[in-house]
């Protein structure tokens, strides 16, 4: 089974770098934590010109759910044990693939979308949170919230402490220093 979960994280990390595998080669080392998202919305009483306009929103930006209202869109945030926060609403990559020297500073969030689709009474879409670096140990507050679609802030709470005990049970595919 250690093969299946294998397969899984490269296929997570390869769905966030689109494929570059040059990218994902100095990336990997880097991960600390990844979290699949998936969202649906159902239609409610709203008339076909409310029900259209939701549509609209939904797939404002080639079916990434985004908003022409900064704050408006689909926002996930983490505030660490320690009590720093991070956003996916303050950094629009993390990644520079043309320096392979680049670190974004820590604390990152960031939602690598995987598109959407829906029809009828449904919208449905999905992407990917990376997490950046591992948090320390202790509670971790996972926020989202979509204003354009009525979803006020909502939160849940990880453990940080099982994360980083699953993070030090990760396999490296490269060992230190390896070409790239």
């Amino acid at each position: 089974m250690d093969d299946f979960t294998d397969a899984q994280a490269i296929a997570a990390i390869e769905r966030i770098t689109r494929g570059n595998f040059r990218l994902l080669e100095r990336l990997f080392p880097q991960i600390t934590v990844l979290i699949d998202v998936s969202w649906l919305l159902r239609r409610g009483d709203e008339t076909d010109q409310e029900w259209a306009m939701t549509h609209a929103t939904f797939f404002n930006s080639r079916h990434v759910p985004m908003s022409a209202s900064k704050g408006t869109e689909l926002l996930f945030g983490v505030q660490f044990p320690d009590g720093s926060k991070a956003s996916t609403g303050s950094i629009t990559s993390p990644f520079m693939p043309e320096d392979p020297t680049y670190r974004p500073d820590p604390p990152v969030l960031y939602l690598q979308n995987r598109g959407g689709g829906g029809g009828g009474d449904e919208l449905g879409g999905s992407g990917t949170i990376w997490m950046w670096p591992l948090p320390p140990a202790g509670d971790l507050r996972l926020v989202a919230q979509w204003t354009d679609m009525g979803i006020s802030e909502s939160s849940i709470t990880l453990d940080g402490t099982q994360l980083r005990e699953a993070a030090a049970g990760a396999q490296k595919y490269w060992p230190e220093g390896a070409p790239a």
